[in-house]
């Protein structure tokens, strides 16, 4: 109880002197009508003019738009397997076992990568690990196109598999921490839908085109990342994390317009980072502490239990599964693209209006229904009782599935990036991508076998580890919509405590 007062009167102290520092800066301006803004985290007037902190500028969208980048690109990465498995086995004569291995070894590559993402983020810095990631995403597509052998394939997959392990949680760490608190989650839950349409895009098109074609237009997205790159700046809180306050100020005054008074936040950033000096001294062993082990429990959780719910196995292999309910592959994944879309705008435009929380309770319990349904589906067509309805009950399964992910699945790592501080965020990072990563890799690789065994069974397995998502999301979630990391990280403190 002490140790709750002693932090309850620091986070009290800490906001007294940042409102009074707010006050100074707010009377040097010469603005009568200068007034400090809570609601918008900024500076503004009243009726006669103002000095604000804008929500929007064009540099915030392109930065937002080269974040993008990465994700569609993974997106590209996850979507590649299901149109092109037929016409890769028989032009390479892959057996079932080798096409699972290269599925399956995007999810291996993602665990190398899960690993060090928070590290190497935290070590080069956000925009420098952009740089890095396009060289490993660009040669992993151009091995594929150009393979001639199953190792030069599962070698090209296994680079694209290593970018998505860093870049997934790069994205949503980049566009937080570059965003004002009215729109972060808006704008990473843009970001992330990305994915859906990096996945609908191979889909599509992989439908017409050749497999080796649809690789060399998969290098789309990271040449035009690299591009962008030249035109953006650095995370501000990556900055001041290494001491670069002068470059921290022309990074913020960059995102917000030359005209911002960028003054507080600024402040506001320097006075987080700095009080988290004295909390640790950035040890992976760090993330342990007590006031960490809640949210690490919750992030690494839900994660898990996504994953265990079947995601990878419904993005690699939509098709084998449309066709084997006795569904068109075409229809089923075009209409699965629509679908994500469609779902994935709604999920942009509420997650900052009802918040995080409800939306992923929202989606565990699409995800658990919608996998029951696709199991009841195979269950009528292996017992023949309705073979014309069950085609369609497995259609409806699969669509409300992509769609429950499309609405929440970008929150776990939203949520990550929100409840962790910056001193142990590179740690979290690590932990929770490669436990998430793990659990995607096991799913993927014995999908086809597990099929096999039960068409039925299985579904019925992703649908419990989905209601088991749903009761942890309803027990361990907080609530981060419109509340800065300081407000976040205090009452994670106080609650461990």
């Amino acid at each position: 109880m002490p140790q709750m007062v002693i932090i309850f009167e620091e986070e009290q102290s800490m906001e007294q002197q940042r409102n009074e520092a707010t006050e100074r800066l707010l009377s040097r301006q010469g603005h009568p009508n200068l007034v400090y803004n809570e609601e918008n985290g900024g500076v503004g007037v009243g009726d006669e003019g103002l000095v604000t902190v804008s929500n929007f500028t064009s540099i915030l969208g392109l930065s937002t738009l080269t974040a993008a980048c990465i994700t569609f690109g993974f997106g590209c990465a996850i979507g590649y397997s299901s149109p092109t498995q037929s016409s890769i086995m028989e032009d390479l004569g892959l057996s079932v076992a080798e096409f699972s291995l290269f599925g399956s070894i995007l999810s291996i590559g993602s665990l190398i990568g899960a690993a060090i993402s928070g590290k190497i983020t935290d070590l080069f810095g956000r925009k420098m690990t952009m740089w890095i990631l396009n060289l490993f995403y660009i040669g992993g597509w151009l091995a594929i196109a150009f393979t001639k052998a199953p190792s030069l394939l599962n070698l090209g997959r296994l680079s694209l598999g290593f970018t998505n392990g860093i870049s997934n949680y790069l994205a949503s760490i980049y566009v937080a921490e570059i965003t004002t608190k009215n729109v972060r989650g808006r704008f990473t839950i843009i970001v992330q839908l990305l994915t859906g349409w990096g996945a609908s895009f191979m889909i599509v098109v992989g439908s017409f085109v050749h497999w080796r074609t649809l690789a060399l237009l998969a290098t789309i997205p990271g040449l035009l990342q690299l591009l962008l790159l030249f035109f953006i700046p650095e995370s501000p809180q990556w900055l001041a994390k290494v001491g670069r306050e002068k470059e921290l100020e022309a990074a913020l005054l960059y995102l917000r317009g030359d005209k911002a008074d960028i003054s507080h936040e600024a402040t506001e950033i320097k006075d987080y980072v700095e009080s988290l000096k004295s909390f640790s001294s950035e040890g992976i062993l760090d993330i342990f502490q007590k006031q960490y082990v809640r949210p690490l429990l919750t992030v690494a959780g839900v994660l898990v239990l996504m994953n265990l719910g079947g995601i990878n196995a419904l993005a690699y292999y939509s098709g084998a599964i449309f066709v084997s309910a006795g569904v068109s592959s075409m229809v089923g994944l075009i209409t699965v693209a629509a679908t994500q879309t469609v779902i994935g705008i709604l999920g942009a435009t509420l997650i900052d209006k009802l918040g995080r929380r409800p939306l992923l309770l929202v989606s565990s319990a699409g995800l658990c229904f919608s996998s029951f349904l696709t199991g009841v589906s195979f269950f009528l067509k292996d017992f023949n009782w309705w073979d014309e309805g069950s085609p369609i009950v497995a259609f409806i399964g699969v669509l409300m599935y992509m769609g429950s992910y499309a609405l929440g699945g970008v929150l776990p790592l939203l949520l990550l990036s929100e409840l962790f501080p910056i001193n142990v965020k590179g740690s979290a990072g690590s932990i929770c991508n490669l436990m998430g990563n793990f659990t995607g890799w096991l799913v993927a690789y014995y999908f086809n076998f597990l099929i096999e065994w039960s068409s039925t069974g299985i579904f019925f397995i992703f649908s419990a580890f989905s209601f088991a998502n749903f009761i942890l999301t309803a027990t361990m979630v907080p609530e981060t919509k419109g509340r800065t990391v300081e407000e976040i990280r205090a009452s994670i403190t106080h609650s461990s405590d």
